[in-house]
């Protein structure tokens, strides 16, 4: 079989979602247990994905997201100093305090969702106070609409127009995940994906659907509009393919 080479390599992320200081994994916005070969501690699950060899590391607050509680801050704390990776952490980060708070227990790069929507001039703030570098704006989308606050509430705001906004401000990198495919291994939005990186034209890290290697190489053709990176959760916890195949995938270019 002929081989396809990654023209720009996608970055791996693997996900992890934290919910009553447990690890859980989300299937369209619910949080389930994680398959019992897996530990519940985050800390230790964050290990593992970097003997994986994982460069980065995708961490949601799900307590924070929903329910607005910095409860889990402790074990995300030990969980970015238990590796040597960056972590970037997201979920309620809705004030500049908390903001604050992530970057003090050692976050390399902080989510924001809904405060782009709903206090703009928060997120201007935190660019200027942080560095557009080390923020990033994650577009939950529901049929073409942003949703925010934990996925509960459905904005009437497109995510080109939001996209085209946020560049506007500063911001140089989104996070798009299609709600409706996340968690459940449906393959990406390919036509979601390539209409926000057309039409904004700034960095895009993929999330939601990835059911295996085959949507990675799906994704190639739009690594030349600034997708550059995919977030993966499900997949990667119910071993659709070999983790170590995985990094060295995207590492040394080849499909086989």
């Amino acid at each position: 079989m002929a081989s396809k080479v990654f023209q720009s390599p996608l970055l791996v992320i693997p996900s992890i979602d934290i919910k009553d200081g447990k690890l859980v994994r989300i299937v369209q916005g619910i949080p389930k247990k994680v398959p019992s070969i897996y530990p519940d501690d985050p800390v230790e699950m964050a290990k593992i994905w970097r003997e994986e060899n994982a460069k980065c590391l995708h961490v949601v607050d799900f307590d924070g997201a929903w329910y607005g509680s910095n409860k889990n801050l402790p074990v995300i704390e030990k969980l970015i100093h238990s590796v040597v990776i960056p972590v970037q952490i997201g979920g309620g980060l809705r004030t500049i305090e908390k903001i604050r708070e992530a970057f003090k227990i050692g976050a390399a790069r902080v989510v924001l969702g809904t405060i782009a929507i709903t206090n703009p001039e928060i997120l201007q703030q935190a660019i200027d106070e942080f560095g557009a570098e080390k923020i990033i704006v994650s577009l939950d989308i529901i049929k073409n609409s942003v949703v925010i606050k934990g996925r509960k509430e459905t904005s009437a705001i497109n995510p080109v127009s939001l996209g085209l906004n946020l560049k506007t401000m500063g911001i140089n990198r989104l996070i798009i995940t299609d709600v409706e495919r996340n968690g459940l291994m449906l393959g990406p939005n390919l036509e979601l994906l390539k209409l926000v990186a057309e039409k904004v034209g700034i960095k895009i890290t993929a999330s939601g659907g990835i059911s295996g290697y085959r949507d990675l190489i799906s994704l190639l053709d739009l690594t030349s509009k600034g997708i550059d990176s995919v977030i993966i959760g499900r997949a990667l916890y119910e071993n659709k393919f070999p983790c170590q195949e995985l990094w060295r995938i995207a590492e040394y270019g080849t499909i086989i």
